[in-house]
């Protein structure tokens, strides 16, 4: 497996090794000790799985203290633009992003820790995407960041018209109004 670093310190991809013939192909999905050799020790206690259609954007979401969560993400079918922003309080790289593609056909899957936030953009026709969570989802914890912030300055990649939000997403504030992630480990 290579692993990936990103603009973002701690925020990883890794791309697996695929073997294939005329009869298909193998890949290991995910090794807990490759994982933490690279990411650290991290429990995932949830998987998650959506399906979208080409325009969607979904996030950007995080969930606050103490019910943060780390997500490793890919894209099982289709593609999509994954992106994490760091919310970190303090953080050197506060509010700048880091912005990857994951696909079903270059395989790879994002770490993102806990304290970005994360959203994604289906850029194909439909998309079938994956989590695994550190932390099981918390709706009173439940936050997000405007997903147009112009201070963040994600390029999600389609046309203003293509874009399919929901109301909740909308809704969201700017980076300028949430308080940064304090995280105590």
């Amino acid at each position: 497996m290579r692993i990936i670093e990103t603009s973002l310190p701690g925020v990883l991809v890794f791309e697996p090794q695929v073997f294939g013939d005329d009869r298909g192909w193998f890949f290991e999905s995910f090794r807990q000790d490759m994982f933490e050799q690279h990411a650290g020790s991290h429990r995932f206690v949830q998987d998650n799985e959506s399906f979208s259609r080409h325009g969607v954007v979904r996030g950007l979401h995080y969930q606050k203290p103490p019910y943060t969560q780390g997500k490793l993400v890919r894209a099982s079918r289709g593609e999509v633009l994954d992106v994490a922003v760091d919310i970190r309080k303090g953080s050197p790289t506060f509010g700048q992003h880091t912005a990857q593609l994951l696909s079903e056909n270059n395989r790879r899957m994002m770490w993102l820790p806990p304290g970005f936030a994360h959203g994604f953009a289906v850029l194909s026709d439909s998309a079938v995407f994956s989590y695994k969570c550190t932390g099981y989802y918390a709706p009173t914890h439940d936050a997000g960041i405007r997903w147009n912030d112009p201070a963040i300055g994600i390029d999600w990649r389609l046309s203003e018209q293509e874009i399919s939000l929901s109301d909740k997403d909308l809704r969201q504030p700017l980076l300028h109004e949430i308080e940064p992630l304090e995280l105590t480990s």
